[in-house]
């Protein structure tokens, strides 16, 4: 099993706790990761885009000119593409982007994710992560002390002074257990998990 260091708020190194393999000590398979990197960015797509073809722009029923003896290329319509307020070719048309990965293989791609994090050092968990009051400047110094400028904050449980206080903070995003992904883990550079959410990662994904 991975071992890793447990700190607190201030940086300081106060024991250490061992992580599930079945989570955190998997085989990397980069092609699931991939996917459901792709995945959640395609279901973000809103794909209202929309241009008209030649058949759909007003106008253009009557032949511009004569088909021979004027020097001009022939020409059946003012709305051809080729014309300055014609149709566009190929145009693009309302379209849903969205697919689907099967459970197992979103489980396998983010179980990879956080196997990766803990390979590469980049996965700190805080034993207490608590603030007594909504203050970003307390949130940012604790970040800052944990080396953890760019990080992504995952909570075990509702922890309001503490999300509300991360909100402001451009370069952090807080998570809860029930919303981790595959792309905010690769997103951030950090990932600081408090104890207890490690405890509830292995509880729902074991």
């Amino acid at each position: 099993m991975a071992n890793v260091s447990v700190y607190n708020m201030e940086g300081k190194e106060v024991g250490s706790m061992e992580l599930n393999d079945a989570i955190f000590g998997v085989e990397v398979n980069e092609h699931l990761v991939h996917m459901a990197v792709l995945q959640q960015l395609a279901n973000k797509r809103q794909g209202t885009q929309k241009a008209k073809t030649r058949s759909e722009v007003s106008g253009g029923g009557r032949k511009p000119w004569r088909q021979k003896g004027t020097g001009h290329a022939r020409q059946g319509s003012t709305r051809s593409p080729q014309w300055k307020g014609g149709g566009v070719v190929f145009a693009p048309t309302p379209r849903d982007y969205s697919f689907k990965l099967n459970k197992k293989e979103k489980r396998a791609a983010l179980k990879s994710a956080l196997t990766t994090t803990v390979n590469e050092n980049k996965f700190i968990v805080v034993d207490d992560l608590n603030l007594d009051e909504i203050k970003t400047k307390k949130m940012v110094s604790a970040l800052k002390a944990l080396n953890a400028e760019k990080a992504l904050v995952v909570l075990g449980g509702d922890n309001e002074n503490v999300a509300l206080s991360a909100r402001n903070i451009p370069t952090v995003k807080v998570a809860y257990i029930n919303t981790i992904n595959v792309y905010d883990i690769l997103k951030y550079n950090t990932l600081v998990v408090s104890k207890d959410a490690v405890a509830a990662i292995e509880e729902v994904y074991a």
